[in-house]
C-alpha cells in the first residue's frame, strides 16, 4: 500500500510491497498485452462512469483486488453499475483480466498502480460504493503509517462516496481491526456504522462473496474475518 501524510490524502510517500511476482503464463501475459489496454482507466482527466463506459451509471471502486475476484463477482452481479478496480501487483492483475475475460464483462476498469491515484481523479460524491478487502495489515506499530485506514485516505474515500453511499472494509488482522476502528471512530459525523450487533461484522453480508484469500486466512490458518459497512451520511 501507500504511505500518506496524516490528514492529507494528496501527499504520495511511496508504494509499499510487490508489483510483479512469478513469472505470468501465457494467456496471463496476453490478456495483459491485449485486454488491459483495453479496459484500463485513462492515465489523465476526470474518472467519471461517462468517460469510462459511455453513459451515467452507479460506479463502485475497489482498492487493491487481489485476484479480482470479488471485483468480477460483483460487476456480474450489477450488469448495469460501473466497476473499476486498483492493484499495484501484476500478477493480481493478469488474474483479474481472466475473470473479466471469461465472464465477458463490459462494466470492469482497472488500474495497474496506485489507487489512490485514481481516486483522487474521481469526482466528489460520483461513488455508489467503495471496497477495501483485506489489505495490507503492516502489523507492527512503526509501520502503521503504511496502512490504507488511515485519516487522509479514509477521509478522501469519504469524498468521493455520495451521501448514503458504502464503503466496505474487510480484514482477518486483529491489529487492522483495531487500528480500522479507531479511525473510523475518528469519522462518526461522515460514516455510520451498519451494525446493529456482533453477529453484523462476523458474518458475511449479502452480496459479499468470499475470496481465495479469505478462504486461505480461515480453512488454512483458522483466522477470523471481520466484515465491516459504513455508509456515508
Amino acid at each position: 500500500m501507500t504511505a500518506y501524510k496524516e490528514g492529507d490524502p494528496t501527499t504520495l510517500s511511496r508504494l509499499y510491497g510487490r508489483s510483479v511476482g512469478k513469472p505470468l503464463r501465457a494467456r496471463q501475459q496476453k490478456l495483459v498485452d491485449d485486454l488491459l489496454p483495453q479496459i484500463a482507466v485513462p492515465e489523465t482527466g476526470a474518472v467519471t462512469s461517462q468517460a469510462l463506459f459511455g453513459e451515467d451509471c452507479p460506479l463502485h471502486f475497489e482498492i487493491g483486488f487481489g485476484g479480482g475476484e470479488h471485483l468480477a463477482y460483483r460487476a456480474d452481479l450489477l450488469p448495469n453499475h460501473g466497476f473499476i478496480g486498483a492493484e499495484p501487483f501484476l500478477n493480481g492483475v493478469a488474474q483479474a483480466l481472466t475473470h473479466v475475460d471469461e465472464a465477458r464483462l463490459s462494466n470492469v476498469r482497472l488500474h495497474h498502480g496506485d489507487a489512490i491515484e485514481v481516486l483522487q481523479r474521481i469526482p466528489d460524491g460520483a461513488l455508489t460504493m467503495a471496497y477495501l478487502l483485506h489489505p495490507d495489515p503492516w502489523p507492527k506499530a512503526r509501520h502503521a503509517k503504511r496502512r490504507m485506514m488511515n485519516d487522509g485516505p479514509v477521509r478522501l474515500i469519504a469524498d468521493k462516496l455520495k451521501p448514503g453511499g458504502e464503503f466496505r472494509f474487510g480484514t482477518d488482522h486483529p491489529i487492522y481491526v483495531r487500528h480500522a476502528l479507531m479511525v473510523m471512530q475518528r469519522f462518526a459525523d461522515v460514516f455510520e456504522w451498519v451494525a446493529e450487533g456482533p453477529g453484523d461484522w462476523q458474518n458475511r453480508p449479502s452480496g459479499w462473496c468470499e475470496t481465495r484469500y479469505e478462504q486461505k486466512a480461515r480453512d488454512k490458518f483458522g483466522h477470523e474475518i471481520w466484515y465491516f459497512r459504513f455508509r456515508r451520511r
